[in-house]
């Protein structure tokens, strides 16, 4: 067998902001439906329909004083203490977001520099070579940006890349709006390396689809849902229940797409590392996916799915890599991998965009 060129995670790293906020944080909100019409519920009530529904508990969100970029340095800086490789030599830095820096101050979207120039400045990096952009691609963001740098690397283009997963959902939210409740703050970055070998290793497929024509305004920005709300800030909206049924359809065929490409059955999967959305969502992908191959929900592994959700909620592209760093880090209980395991990733969001990819374990000495 020829010795070819593999795609591997070599280091891993995330930051998990300080402030736990409960499902009471919300007991004193004022909900609006989407004609701008006061609920009439108790919030108790409603706030118990979102957490059975969901499954969130709790979520985490950034102090004032810090921005997307800034947690994202952060996620840097601890993969690069995981990797123990000189950040002089990335090739690339590939940060995943979609509202670039957004000020507790001022809620308005700062692009310019983009996130990744701001974390290789934080970072002191002096190699000119070291090429950092922003990927806006939805909640998949963070998978794209893995897909391009498996691209980079067996392309001979590139030997290390680092992606990044980071949102401050916090900041734009609408305090009116139940699914607001959804949305959290995080970060997670990853390095990805080249390797040589003779075994299939590492990265060994991907899929992805954009899916736009009737989908593209699935989830939106528009103005508070309060007609009282005072400004006139741009808010992130959604259909949740149409987002959920076009989820159920659309994912667990990517899902099988990337395994075909992989040559990989169903049966040898041992994690399947979704997308932190919606709890009851997941769980229905994954049922969904499951009876694609013929299989009943009883025959489904009872610890393959991670979840996160509970206490992180939903921060966008950093779930992903957040639950891959806490899963190497075995801070996360029932969840470990090993040498030879077959992992996928599957994400879907905002475009709406779908993506997934195929990896294997290598031999725990390639990863330092």
């Amino acid at each position: 067998m020829n010795t070819e060129i593999y795609t591997i995670f070599n280091g891993t790293g995330s930051y998990i902001p300080k402030q736990r906020i409960p499902n009471k944080h919300f007991l004193k909100n004022e909900f609006y439906d989407s004609d701008g019409n006061k609920i009439d519920k108790p919030n108790k009530e409603i706030i118990q329909k979102f957490e059975e529904i969901t499954g969130i508990k709790e979520r985490r969100y950034v102090w004032d004083y810090q921005n997307t970029s800034d947690i994202s340095y952060i996620a840097a800086k601890n993969a690069f203490k995981d990797s123990g490789i000189d950040k002089e030599s990335l090739d690339y830095i590939i940060v995943a977001h979609n509202f670039g820096d957004v000020r507790a101050d001022n809620k308005r979207s700062e692009f310019v520099p983009t996130l990744a120039s701001r974390v290789k400045h934080k970072l002191e990096i002096e190699n000119p070579h070291t090429l950092a952009y922003d990927l806006p691609f939805g909640c998949p963001g963070w998978l794209q940006g893995v897909i391009q740098a498996d691209y980079y690397i067996k392309s001979g283009d590139a030997k290390r890349v680092m992606v990044i997963g980071a949102e401050t959902l916090s900041r734009i939210y609408d305090p009116h709006d139940r699914d607001g409740m959804i949305y959290a703050d995080g970060a997670g970055a990853t390095i990805l390396e080249a390797i040589l070998s003779k075994d299939r290793l590492g990265i060994l497929s991907h899929a992805a689809r954009s899916d736009t024509k009737e989908h593209a305004y699935m989830l939106w920005m528009d103005k508070s849902y309060n007609p009282d709300y005072g400004t006139d800030d741009l808010l992130l909206k959604m259909h949740g229940h149409e987002l959920y049924k076009y989820a159920l359809r659309t994912v667990p065929l990517v899902v099988k797409e990337a395994l075909d490409k992989a040559g990989v059955h169903l049966n040898d999967v041992r994690k399947v590392l979704i997308h932190q959305a919606n709890e009851k969502m997941d769980e229905a992908i994954l049922q969904q996916l499951f009876r694609l191959y013929g299989k009943k929900k009883s025959e489904i592994p009872k610890y393959i799915m991670p979840m996160t959700i509970s206490w992180l909620g939903n921060s966008s592209v950093a779930t992903l890599p957040t639950m891959l760093d806490l899963i190497f880090k075995g801070k996360l209980n029932d969840h470990d991998l090993r040498e030879g395991d077959i992992i996928v990733f599957a994400s879907v969001g905002a475009g709406m965009n779908i993506n997934a990819a195929v990896y294997k374990m290598p031999l725990l000495s390639f990863r330092y």
